[in-house]
């Protein structure tokens, strides 16, 4: 790996942990990387905070390959030991608030792109860095999703250890509301909205989704909270519980709510149906070439852009997933160094795959 790549990913990424860029509140860091291109030589689009980069030779006519990762983070927890924005320096890492998620997949894929950017490939390099993330907002990846149509696969950068997640689970989380009828406790009136709640959560408790994905198993279904009543001596006459859902790649979110509201009499809401699953077909050039460079894979547990995405894709980038959202937050400087070179040495075996995955 060239050296100078691995010293700007150091500098550069020191220099992005240094300007805050909390979910929706990204234009510093935005303003800051669309200057740091241009200096390179590379003309960006923006879109809001999102940034796009193409190479100069771009060519609708073929398919084109997106490196996407968030320049965006969480607000740093309250236990940090140092300054999460003018961290210590270190020969060895890297610390500061996103400097593991999603920091360094960020200023690796950016050094990838630089690297092939004048190099004709058999498909186009578009380097994508979006905003919202974290806080799944509508003018991140939602927004570029929509504007971007001509894109036909992705790696996504995220904190992996460079692993291959192939799978993503998404997330469904619905509230719960069983009606009942108030009543005096002593003289056992009204209709006691407890017991619909639980007589609901046995009953989802016992679903069977018939669909197994071969890449996910079945999906997770758990009750994590419920509230009811007012005081000892009064039937309650509203119960509310929350349930985490696990979808797989073989049921749309609204399909598991309709499922589920069909089974019970509690009223179901979702906060939110489009916290999909993702997997990649396994006969897909980018399975193939993970496959082909022996790269361990797994099904991710935890969500990212790539939900927001409608073609396959990869997640794959350096650091660690355990750390990210924790204080004191790091990645090694080592694993920038793996980053890069997983990165290259991924998109050069992408190149060998034939047939191409085609339009």
């Amino acid at each position: 790996m060239n050296k100078e790549y691995l010293h700007n990913s150091i500098d550069l990424l020191r220099e992005l942990i240094s300007l805050k860029s909390f979910s929706g509140e990204e234009e510093k860091r935005s303003d800051f990387l669309c200057r740091y291109l241009s200096e390179k030589g590379v003309k960006t689009e923006r879109t809001g905070n999102n940034i796009i980069a193409r190479q100069p030779h771009h060519n609708k006519v073929r398919q084109t390959l997106m490196l996407n990762s968030h320049i965006d983070t969480v607000r740093p927890a309250t236990t940090y030991t140092f300054d999460p924005f003018n961290p210590p320096l270190s020969d060895t890492h890297i610390f500061g608030l996103g400097s593991n998620d999603a920091g360094a997949s960020v200023v690796c894929l950016l050094q990838t792109f630089l690297h092939f950017y004048k190099t004709e490939l058999p498909f186009n390099l578009m380097l994508v860095l979006s905003c919202e993330e974290e806080n799944s907002g509508p003018n991140g990846m939602i927004r570029l999703a929509k504007e971007l149509p001509h894109v036909h696969f992705a790696i996504i950068g995220e904190p992996t250890g460079m692993h291959a997640a192939i799978a993503e689970r998404g997330l469904l989380v619905i509230d719960g509301e069983a009606i009942g009828v108030s009543g005096h406790a002593a003289r056992n009136e009204g209709v006691n909205a407890l017991y619909i709640a639980m007589e609901d959560i046995l009953t989802m408790k016992s679903v069977k989704f018939d669909k197994i994905s071969p890449a996910m198993g079945e999906v997770k279904l758990t009750v994590t909270q419920i509230h009811a009543g007012t005081q000892h001596n009064v039937v309650p006459d509203k119960c509310t519980f929350v349930v985490d859902i696990r979808p797989t790649d073989q049921y749309t979110n609204p399909e598991i709510l309709q499922i589920l509201q069909s089974k019970v009499k509690s009223k179901l809401t979702a906060r939110n149906l489009t916290n999909r699953s993702s997997a990649t077909p396994p006969d897909h050039p980018l399975m193939k070439t993970v496959e082909k460079l022996g790269i361990e894979t797994y099904v991710s547990p935890t969500t990212s852009d790539w939900m927001r995405i409608p073609y396959p894709a990869i997640k794959m980038g350096p650091g660690e997933s355990s750390r990210s959202h924790q204080a004191d937050e790091f990645v090694r400087i080592n694993e920038l160094a793996e980053g890069i070179t997983g990165y290259i040495r991924f998109i050069k075996e992408l190149t060998t795959v034939n047939p191409l995955y085609r339009l």
